[in-house]
């Protein structure tokens, strides 16, 4: 009486996917199922439901619900920086983090995803050094445009403040929404980053 349509999820042809496509799949839907429902919520039922595979094809990729989280954070970091703004290479300081806002509007579960690992790993020391790579990431991204814009360059000190603030304007996006702020915030980060310019040139 039923075609296949109408029968239950749990009934639906799954998806065949190759071996590489496959992990990425799963990494990406653990990431979303994270960004929605917290750690909690992650188990290979959820991520399989998200990705459109078998439960088992998320246990052979992955093992251990521990190798999935630390494999998933890993993809975050190898992921990040290509929607990042921080680094839009062009040294002009109308150019930094342009597009901010807009990325944790269309992204919010990789942001949540992130912020989620970060506190876990207050409870789960092994995930620190995966947490530290990320951030050297931004750290130095954020670094590398400075010194592109700045006469004087930027050191580790000036990129962690001005992380630090972009960092803060996308927890409070994501969590409270208004991208508006986030823009507005950004503008005036811009603004300062100008004085800065200013005065290395005068500087030198």
């Amino acid at each position: 009486m039923t075609d296949s349509a109408d029968a239950p999820r749990s009934r639906q042809p799954r998806k065949r996917v190759h071996y590489g496509q496959g992990r990425e799949a799963l990494l990406n839907a653990a990431v979303r199922v994270v960004g929605r429902g917290g750690l909690r919520k992650l188990t290979y039922r959820a991520v399989a439901e998200e990705a459109g595979v078998t439960h088992g094809l998320v246990v052979h990729h992955f093992g251990s619900r521990d190798a999935l989280i630390e494999e998933a954070l890993a993809h975050t970091i190898r992921t990040s920086l290509s929607i990042s703004a921080l680094e839009p290479g062009t040294g002009e300081v109308a150019d930094f983090s342009t597009g901010l806002s807009d990325m944790v509007t269309a992204d919010p579960g990789t942001q949540a995803f992130q912020y989620e690992l970060l506190l876990e790993a207050r409870r789960r020391p092994e995930l620190l050094p995966q947490i530290r790579a990320l951030y050297d990431e931004y750290f130095d991204a954020t670094r590398r445009e400075l010194s592109r814009m700045l006469p004087a360059g930027a050191d580790r000190a000036l990129a962690r403040l001005v992380f630090a603030a972009l960092d803060g304007l996308v927890l409070h996006q994501l969590v409270l929404g208004e991208p508006g702020v986030t823009d507005n915030a950004l503008d005036e980060l811009r603004r300062l980053l100008k004085l800065l310019h200013a005065d290395g040139d005068g500087g030198a």
